[in-house]
C-alpha cells in the first residue's frame, strides 16, 4: 500500500475551476504544528515589544530625573557657595559690631591721669613728653575703608576706620591738644600737636574727653568713637600731618592683628 494522503480540495466561488491539494499526513501534521506555533509566538512577540516600548519610556524618564537632579545639585552648591559666603560677611560684621573683649585694657593711658596696663611709674599729665605718632589710635583693629588718596592734600588726607560706636581713640603719641572743637566735616575733632612738625587729628567723635592746651601721654584715651559732622556711620578719621601735609599713616602705625 501505498502511504496515506490527504486531499485538500478549493472550489472557489462563480464557477471558476477548483484546485486540489494532496499532501502527506507527515506533511498536514508539520503544518498544523507550524501554524500552533506561529500562533503562539505572535502573541509573545507583541507582549516583549510592548515591554520593550515600557523599558524605553522608563530609561527616557529616568534620564529627565537625571537632569532635573542635576540642575538641582548645581542650584544647592550654589546656595551652599552663597551662604558660605554670607556667613564670612556676617563675621566680619560681627566681630566688628562685637569685637571681643580684651583680656587686658590694650595698653591704654585713661584720661583721668589713671595708669593702666602700664609698668613704669605714672607721673603726672604735666610729665607727658611729645612722641612721634606711632601707635594705632584705636584699641581695636576695627576695618579700614578708605586710605590716603595718593597723598593729594584735600582729597582724602587720612585714613576712615570703621568701628562701634563709643569705641576708645587714644593717642597716636604723646603731645599737647591743640584744637578739641566741631565743625560740620569733621564733626566733633582732636588735633594733637607732637612736635618736630609733626600733629595728628581724629574726626567724627561722638565724646571728646580732653581740653585744648592739655598734655596728653602716647596711647592716653582721649575720645569715643561716633558718626559726627559728614558720616554715614560710625568711624574714626585718622591724619598724621608733617609741617601741615598729609603723611600715609599706615607709613607710621600699624593696626594690631
Amino acid at each position: 500500500m501505498g502511504r496515506r494522503r490527504l486531499t485538500i480540495m478549493v472550489v472557489p466561488d462563480g464557477g471558476e475551476v477548483s484546485r486540489t491539494y494532496r499532501l502527506s499526513y507527515a506533511s498536514f501534521r508539520m503544518l498544523v504544528i507550524l501554524a500552533l506555533v506561529s500562533a503562539m509566538a505572535v502573541p509573545g512577540m507583541v507582549a516583549s515589544w510592548w515591554y520593550i516600548a515600557g523599558r524605553a519610556s522608563r530609561i527616557t524618564d529616568l534620564e529627565q530625573r537625571v537632569e532635573i537632579m542635576a540642575d538641582e545639585q548645581a542650584r544647592l552648591e550654589g546656595v551652599a557657595v552663597d551662604l558660605a559666603l554670607a556667613e564670612v560677611q556676617y563675621d566680619r560684621i560681627r566681630a566688628l559690631l562685637m569685637p571681643e573683649t580684651p583680656t587686658d585694657d590694650g595698653g591704654i593711658w585713661l584720661s583721668s591721669g589713671e595708669v593702666t596696663g602700664r609698668t613704669d611709674s605714672p607721673g603726672t599729665a604735666s610729665m607727658a613728653v611729645s612722641t612721634t605718632p606711632r601707635v594705632w589710635p584705636l584699641t581695636e583693629k576695627g576695618v579700614v575703608t578708605q586710605g590716603l588718596l595718593g597723598g593729594v592734600e584735600g582729597a582724602h588726607p587720612g585714613l576712615d576706620i570703621a568701628i562701634q560706636r563709643d569705641s576708645y581713640i587714644r593717642a597716636a603719641g604723646g603731645g599737647v591738644a591743640t584744637e578739641v572743637s566741631t565743625d560740620d566735616v569733621y564733626g566733633r575733632f582732636i588735633v594733637i600737636d607732637h612736635g618736630e612738625g609733626y600733629s595728628s587729628v581724629y574726626a567724627h567723635t561722638s565724646l571728646q574727653l580732653v581740653k585744648e592746651g592739655q598734655r596728653v601721654r602716647e596711647r592716653e584715651v582721649i575720645a569715643l568713637s561716633g558718626s559726627s559732622g559728614q558720616s554715614t556711620a560710625p568711624h574714626l578719621h585718622f591724619e598724621i600731618l608733617l609741617n601741615g601735609s598729609p603723611v600715609d599713616p599706615l607709613s607710621m602705625v600699624s593696626a594690631p592683628n
